[in-house]
């Protein structure tokens, strides 16, 4: 049996601007906008086969805590890229500071945050 990750959703404090930069430093499409739970705005960027979903809600958002230390939070979401120097590149280009570079079997990756503090691992195997 094979079992696949289709899709992840979670909150971003403006939807078109986080699927904006995952247009332009992942080279993902938008597969799908509009209206989505509670009357939020939600767009599903990614490729044809995975996607993630980013919500934004209509009412304000109250900050978080640390992710590593909250139940049920989300720590990080990894990629898998091809040309990591070219995507680090792209990282930095919109205003992103990518940090903890490692090299470890079985690739390469570094880490950044976004602007509402999400931290992505960009990871090139080898």
């Amino acid at each position: 049996m094979t079992t696949l990750l289709e899709h992840a959703n979670y909150t971003v404090s403006d939807a078109t601007a986080t699927a904006a930069w995952m247009v332009k430093i992942f080279d993902w499409h938008i597969r799908w906008e509009g209206t989505s739970v509670n009357g939020g705005h939600s767009i599903h960027v990614g490729t044809d086969t995975r996607y993630l979903a980013l919500y934004t809600p209509t009412q304000g958002l109250a900050p978080r805590a640390d992710s590593y230390s909250q139940l049920g939070c989300l720590n990080h979401l990894a990629v898998v890229v091809d040309d990591l120097d070219a995507v680090e590149a792209a990282t930095r280009a919109h205003g992103f500071s990518p940090h903890s570079h490692q090299d470890y079997e079985p690739g390469q990756r570094f880490y950044f945050r976004d602007l509402d503090g999400i931290e992505y691992e960009v990871v090139q195997y080898d």
